[in-house]
């Protein structure tokens, strides 16, 4: 995975600038712009591609508490942190993908020896457009995607979306509770 597209922070500690889609030296030539969009859509599609075979993070017997026969989320979304709606029930499908989204929690509350730069998750709710959401915000662009995050407490990120592929949106199960 490209770590400049997902990256929040450098190894060393320090905040990396975000990268933004027009972010490009005054001096660069066409060749070297072509190339570098052809980098950051390989690098948001092997995220994005990349299909996690068959381990499930939830036992079953949850797991099918929370998507119908249809594939679709039978209870609402709600924000871990402060309880606002992000989505309604039956409005996203099921989708098992593996992710890599930002920590939620502060680096100095990791003792447990899980990565401080974020994890990667399987389970996702899919949202095809971005309206169908009750509440959700986004973050600036950091690379080729912008995260997911609760629009009224700011908690996340939640969810991830690539800028290129206007109709995915993923909301992270671990991420998030629901009702």
């Amino acid at each position: 995975m490209n770590e400049g597209a997902c990256a929040v922070e450098s190894r060393a500690g320090k905040r990396a600038p975000a990268q933004r889609r027009g972010d490009r030296p005054l001096h660069a030539k066409p060749r070297q712009r072509s190339e570098e969009r052809a980098s950051r859509n390989s690098a948001c599609a092997a995220v994005a591609e990349e299909l996690v075979a068959v381990a499930a993070m939830e036992p079953a017997e949850q797991l099918s508490e929370l998507v119908s026969a249809e594939g679709r989320n039978r209870k609402a979304v709600l924000c871990q942190r402060c309880g606002s709606r992000v989505l309604q029930p039956g409005t996203a499908l099921f989708s098992r993908r593996q992710l890599f989204l930002p920590s939620m929690r502060k680096k100095p509350a990791l003792s447990d020896g899980s990565n401080p730069d974020g994890d990667l998750l399987q389970e996702h709710w899919l949202v095809e457009d971005m309206f169908i959401f009750e509440n959700v915000g986004f973050t600036k662009d950091v690379g080729n995607i912008k995260f997911l995050v609760c629009a009224d407490c700011e908690i996340g990120p939640i969810g991830w979306h690539c800028l290129d592929d206007k109709n995915s949106f993923y909301v992270a199960l671990e991420r998030v509770s629901h009702e």
